[in-house]
């Protein structure tokens, strides 16, 4: 089987190769359609479904000639697309079941890093999201005044491309659930109705 996942971030190709062992994953750069910094569910959404369309649509893998005749693209069985964004937690923090204030200090509350991947094969499309994990206030602070999540974290850890390595994920967990984790899953829950039977 042959995979194109719509990025050249080795991370989000790793990630598939994870869900597909056996499969040939190669990376097809692709835009995404949407900010460089998508916020909310429904743009990072988008974002990987963008992705995923346009890596099956590429005619001929990178290097070489291997197009179909009929446009079809490079013989890819798969293509994977997949977006990590922001998602503002507006109207939540510190409420109990009750509405009443939580005594607790509720930390990291204002936005959330979530990842999502969409998986096609040209005739059915699935998505899936990864796991949500909460923005420290301060980082989440320079994200809501206009800066992109990625160069934040480069800024504060004092690191270049961290988004090709540990991510935001790693950080903020420290490193028990690394970026390529996070992607996988949301790879592996995407890539379900082409994994199991159940669809």
């Amino acid at each position: 089987m042959r995979i194109a996942v719509g990025s050249g971030n080795p991370v989000k190709r790793d990630a598939t190769a994870r869900v597909f062992p056996e499969a040939t994953v190669e990376a097809v750069v692709v835009d995404s359609g949407v900010s460089e910094q998508p916020v909310g569910h429904d743009e990072t959404r988008r974002g990987a479904t963008t992705r995923a369309r346009r890596a099956l649509e590429v005619e001929t893998r990178i290097g070489d000639d291997s197009g179909t005749a009929d446009g079809s693209g490079a013989g890819y069985d798969l293509a994977v697309g997949i977006e990590g964004g922001v998602v503002a937690n507006d109207g939540v923090a510190g409420d109990t079941e009750d509405g009443a204030p939580d005594a607790v200090d509720v930390v990291g509350d204002d936005l959330s890093l979530v990842m999502w991947a969409a998986v096609t094969d040209g005739r059915r499309l699935s998505r899936g999201g990864g796991p949500t994990l909460p923005v420290p206030d301060g980082i989440a602070a320079r994200v809501r005044a206009g800066e992109e999540l990625g160069p934040v974290m480069d800024d504060v850890l004092g690191v270049d491309d961290v988004a090709k390595k540990q991510g935001a994920a790693g950080a903020f967990t420290a490193g028990r659930l690394t970026r390529t984790d996070a992607l996988e899953a949301a790879v592996a829950v995407a890539a379900g109705p082409f994994l199991s039977e159940w669809y």
